[in-house]
């Protein structure tokens, strides 16, 4: 073992993050094979920001110790050694639990965070991503019951109660999901995803206001999200204020020229309008971001059946079938099938 790899190794069991990133960058630095790339210290980096709720950053790591085989191995090797020479310890085992739900072994990771949660009942840490692995498997109140627990630990973990707020807004319970956000954002004003979190929250509730008031203050910190210029696009859309969702929709594809959902709501904008010829190429450019968007081949199906071009109209009326999950809009689709068929008999 390198004087730096056991440098990296000790902060990391006692939970001190940052004394175990200046370790880590300092072993990335000094590779052992010379200089050839070590992908060990920076998995240490990718633990590190996984904890600290660093997502981003994380990602960022990721290729550099989990993406070739050989680095996989060679990580692997090393954590393996690391449980074993510190079985005792719970971050050992919640390190190797990361480097199997990253390295596409989700289930064993599982025995691991028990294990972690076992010598460590106090910490927060394997109980948050023991969550993140009952979403992964859709089960979950299993996640929310773990979630649940690291907020009771460490009320102030704002990725679990981001988490928790949102698996509570997938079982449509917003009064539980609501609460979480506002706590993250008393917890974290700027954190620009929470207000976008709230904003949507309340948007379902039909509190369009206070909804409208959070996504503005997520876009002011954070004017490049394109996601959220597109949320707060389609509220005001729903509001029939098609000119300040025109709007957004441009905006969220200055912020992200690929990004396909602003494209179709275009389309369907200037179908309303009947610009025909406008819809049909937003709708194909966003095709060309997403070629499974069934709203977008529903429109080019609408363009088609207003200009007679029944064969055309039925064949992207069909992929529009294929790859909607809304029966709702399934069912749309067949009644306008049926009355086509009607009128062309």
């Amino acid at each position: 073992m390198t004087d730096y790899q056991a440098q990296c190794e000790a902060p990391l069991l006692e939970g001190q993050w940052d004394q175990a990133q200046q370790a880590a960058l300092a072993w990335a630095r000094h590779p052992a094979t010379g200089t050839e790339q070590d992908p060990r210290p920076y998995f240490a980096l990718n633990v590190i920001h996984l904890l600290r709720g660093e997502f981003g950053e994380a990602w960022n790591t990721h290729p550099k110790c989990l993406q070739e085989p050989e680095d996989i191995a060679r990580v692997k090797e090393w954590i393996e050694g690391f449980v074993e020479r510190q079985s005792g310890h719970a971050n050992a085992h919640l390190v190797m639990g990361l480097f199997l739900a990253q390295s596409g072994h989700s289930e064993e990771s599982i025995e691991s965070y028990k294990e972690s949660i076992k010598l460590a009942p106090q910490s927060a840490y394997p109980h948050y991503f023991l969550a993140q692995i009952h979403e992964r498997a859709n089960h979950l109140e299993m996640a929310i019951k773990e979630y649940r627990e690291a907020v009771r630990l460490d009320p102030s973990y704002t990725p679990a109660r981001t988490n928790l707020g949102v698996a509570y807004q997938e079982q449509g319970r917003l009064e539980m999901a609501i609460p979480q956000y506002r706590e993250v954002i008393k917890l974290n004003p700027n954190d620009p995803v929470a207000h976008a979190n709230l904003a949507c929250a309340l948007a379902e509730q039909g509190k369009y206001e206070p909804a409208l008031q959070s996504y503005k203050e997520a876009l002011r910190l954070n004017p490049h999200d394109a996601e959220v210029h597109f949320a707060l696009g389609g509220m005001y859309e729903t509001r029939g204020r098609l000119d300040l969702a025109q709007k957004e929709y441009d905006a969220a594809l200055l912020a992200d020229e690929d990004f396909g959902p602003a494209h179709t709501a275009i389309g369907w904008l200037a179908l309303r309008k009947e610009r025909n010829q406008e819809a049909y190429e937003a709708f194909n450019r966003a095709l060309r971001c997403n070629e499974e968007d069934p709203l977008a081949y529903h429109g080019i199906a609408e363009y088609y059946s207003q200009k007679g071009k029944r064969e055309s109209a039925i064949d992207n009326y069909g992929k529009a079938l294929k790859y909607y999950k809304d029966p709702e809009k399934k069912n749309a689709i067949m009644n306008q099938l049926f009355k086509d068929g009607q009128t062309a008999d």
